[in-house]
């Protein structure tokens, strides 16, 4: 069974983290599949080179088309009874209105949908999501969890309660720095940002006196695994996210999370976190106070985040894609 990941071509600055995670996916491979990945010769980026890059995968076809993410449009030159979608997050559709809106989202999403077999998705809130923008069957868009790289693993330390160190990855708009540094106004901590800062927001984490450390550059995931150890609590109170992958490495690590009740963050938390209205300040405030102040309770979203990270194992969601294939292989064979 011949099975082909389309792939995007990297950018020099971006997130890898999609090709990270299928490469892992293709590692673990069964013995009665393989996978190979097809890397086209241009990154996504304009009109003509986007219509090469499609018109190049045609050529690539196996008995599995699975389009790993970001360049959708590609399946529209593809054999729809073959085709998987993977669709990571709608984010990008909030961001933008007017015509650049209806043109994102009849190339990257409905004319797409409508050359593919299944679509997967990494949260039941994507998923939901999505289907507000497409119309597709409910029943052919799974949900396939995303897993935690093996770097990240249990570490034992001790809570500092006088000065907790908070971990923020990210500093996109929907990781809401502004609103958790308010939150942070007069809580004693060290506020540890991963990610490149503008002006404006370090201005607003000045203003509420926040002691804060900003890493912008490059880092492996080795060192975030370290900076993932050397804190005491995970801040994610984004405004939307597609998975939450923070929550679930801060679980293995034996940290204790603050993230949101919106979108898909309750679902990747479960029990494991402590819970908030990331656009109500106080709520934030009250969220970090809650895990800083009660040690029994910290504790417990400890133990608990042990438990819930079962959830994201590497082998497990590797079969779940595997099994999609011979699903689809299977589905083909009895149709001819």
């Amino acid at each position: 069974m011949e099975i082909v990941h389309f792939q995007r071509k990297r950018r020099e600055t971006g997130n890898h983290s999609i090709e990270s995670y299928f490469k892992t996916i293709r590692d673990l491979q069964a013995t009665d599949i393989n996978v190979s990945v097809k890397i086209p010769r241009y990154v996504s980026n304009g009109f003509f080179k986007r219509l090469y890059i499609a018109i190049e995968s045609f050529f690539y076809q196996k008995d599995v088309n699975h389009t790993t993410g970001d360049i959708h449009f590609i399946n529209i030159f593809l054999s729809k009874k073959k085709n998987i979608l993977t669709v990571h997050d709608c984010g990008f559709l909030k961001r933008i209105t007017g015509i650049n809106f209806e043109i994102v989202k009849f190339f990257w999403y409905t004319l797409p949908a409508k050359k593919t077999n299944y679509i997967t998705v990494n949260s039941n809130a994507t998923k939901q999501d999505l289907l507000t923008y497409i119309r597709f069957p409910e029943e052919k868009i799974k949900v396939i969890y995303i897993f935690v790289p093996e770097v990240h693993k249990p570490n034992i330390k001790l809570f500092n309660k006088e000065k907790p160190v908070i971990f923020q990855l990210g500093t996109a708009p929907n990781k809401n720095i502004p609103r958790i540094a308010a939150a942070l106004n007069g809580i004693a901590c060290k506020y540890i940002i991963l990610g490149s800062l503008d002006n404006d927001t370090i201005n607003i984490l000045k203003k509420n006196n926040i002691d804060f450390e900003n890493i912008n550059y490059s880092i492996t995931d080795e060192e975030v695994a370290n900076l993932y150890k050397q804190c005491d609590i995970v801040s994610f109170a984004s405004t939307l996210e597609g998975f939450g992958m923070p929550i679930a490495e801060a679980n293995a690590t034996g940290r204790v999370v603050v993230t949101s009740n919106t979108t898909s963050m309750p679902e990747i938390a479960g029990n494991a976190a402590q819970l908030v209205d990331p656009f109500d300040i106080n709520s934030i405030r009250n969220g970090f106070l809650k895990v800083i102040n009660d040690d029994s309770y910290r504790e417990q979203l400890i133990q608990n985040g042990f438990e819930n990270v079962k959830r994201f194992d590497k082998h497990e969601i590797a079969n779940q894609y595997y099994n999609l294939y011979r699903k689809i292989v299977a589905e083909n064979t009895k149709a001819q």
